[in-house]
């Protein structure tokens, strides 16, 4: 088995946090709200207006109106000369009113996680900013309590001996795991590719510090089948999801690949594996490979498997992205956009020849002691963010509390931003993953 490659790009550490909330409820300035008592007459009114310095703004429904502040007085100022006033009932400030949304507080590189993260709010993300708020307000924020198996390169998820917990996943919590190439249970991460794509999943988030994770709720199981150079082999991977469903994982994420010239007959424990955990209702989710091709790698290429692709921070399709009939959808994989042309969206937006942007994320740099902020690209960091989307579907219920596969599937095509060629095509699939969409009632 090969690894999708990585192309790593050292990256400064940080992210955006949590919802903002004023010391004190903010005032419009210049302004104030003003009821009179029933007797008080039009030029009652208007001598109050003329001894305040306030002038007639607009009628208000239910008999109120707003006051413009004319002589420069500050609204505390104003407030007090009008309540001095029997002919006033009541005169109150006009408070302010923001987006109930959910502004993690991550730090990024100190100016917060946006400019780092693109392909979470960026004009071609995955609307993450939405899909926080629509999880928060069903009660399963980040995507509490649904646990998510990474068969991958192990997690940096504990302190033991030489090895370190990514400062950044210090939040997140993680369920008993395997390590199919020490044979043990402790799949530490020796690659970083693990790390970083469960950091896409499930950083932690709103904890001033780093980056942000898509579900950072959620809990995860590390499952190690590639070792320090990022290589293993077929029944590692059939036995991490066996072992899935049997300690109750509810999505799986495979950022790994096969030789693109591989059928299923030659892969038969993995099909099977794949088969009997679909059976058992798991949603799994694979990296549809990195060789620019026109053939999905397996495991994505299987029909129980959601096949992800890359895009581009222009919402293009990444150069090095497998596409074909298999393909199901897209998200954010960072790179170079791929010289296309036949489509109005690539004709319109793509330049391959344009400055890149990376997928950002904390993981090892250097040792299995030391973390940064890195950005790598490929479809191994496209996928996450299904998983990730997947795992929100599942918490928030929004298609019952037992979807299956097949319907969490169909729920993120349905709801993906189509790009490319009209509807469902081989570069694209179905179009560009849509967290917010999804969640949306």
């Amino acid at each position: 088995m090969r690894l999708a490659p990585l192309l790593p790009v050292l990256a400064a550490a940080s992210v955006l946090g949590a919802p903002s909330v004023a010391n004190a409820a903010e005032v419009v300035p210049g302004k104030v709200i003003v009821r009179y008592k029933r007797d008080a007459s039009r030029a009652e009114r208007a001598r109050v207006q003329s001894l305040t310095g306030t002038r007639f703004g607009t009628a208000l429904p239910g008999g109120s109106r707003t006051l413009r502040i004319a002589d420069h007085q500050s609204v505390a100022t104003t407030l007090a000369q009008l309540r001095a006033h029997d002919k006033v009932a009541y005169a109150v400030p006009d408070y302010k009113v923001h987006a109930a949304a959910f502004d993690p507080n991550d730090t990024g590189r100190g100016t917060g996680w946006q400019p780092l993260q693109w392909n979470f709010a960026g004009t071609w993300g995955v609307n993450a900013p939405q899909a926080w708020d629509e999880a928060i307000a069903a009660h399963a924020p980040g995507g509490k309590g649904v646990v998510v198996a990474v068969i991958d390169s192990g997690v940096a998820y504990e302190n033991r001996g030489h090895f370190r917990r990514a400062p950044d996943l210090g939040g997140s919590r993680f369920v008993k795991g395997y390590d199919w190439v020490d044979k043990d249970t402790h799949p530490d991460d020796e690659e970083s590719h693990g790390t970083h794509v469960t950091g896409v999943i499930a950083q932690q988030t709103n904890n001033r510090y780093g980056v942000t994770g898509l579900a950072y709720g959620v809990k995860i199981m590390p499952l190690r089948v590639l070792d320090s150079q990022g290589n293993g082999d077929g029944a590692d991977i059939a036995r991490a999801l066996r072992y899935a469903v049997k300690h109750h994982a509810r999505v799986v994420n495979m950022s790994v690949e096969f030789d693109t010239g591989l059928r299923a007959g030659d892969i038969p424990e993995v099909i099977s594996a794949l088969h009997y955990a679909t059976k058992h209702g798991l949603t799994l989710v694979a990296a549809s490979g990195n060789e620019g091709g026109s053939k999905v790698a397996y495991p994505a290429r299987d029909r129980d498997v959601i096949s992800v692709g890359a895009s581009t921070v222009r919402g293009c399709l990444a150069d090095y992205s497998n596409g074909g009939t298999g393909l199901d959808l897209v998200a954010p994989g960072g790179g170079q956009d791929a010289s296309l042309k036949g489509n109005a969206n690539d004709r319109a937006n793509c330049n391959p020849s344009g400055t890149d942007r990376t997928i950002v994320q904390q993981t090892l740099w250097g040792s299995t002691r030391h973390f940064r902020l890195v950005g790598f690209e490929g479809t191994s960091f496209a996928a996450p963010h299904v998983s990730a989307a997947a795992a929100l579907l599942i918490a928030t219920k929004r298609l019952g509390a037992h979807p299956t596969p097949a319907q969490i599937k169909q729920r993120l095509q349905a709801t993906a931003r189509d790009l490319g060629a009209v509807g469902p095509d081989s570069r694209y699939g179905a179009g560009l993953l849509d967290v917010g969409a999804a969640l949306a009632p």
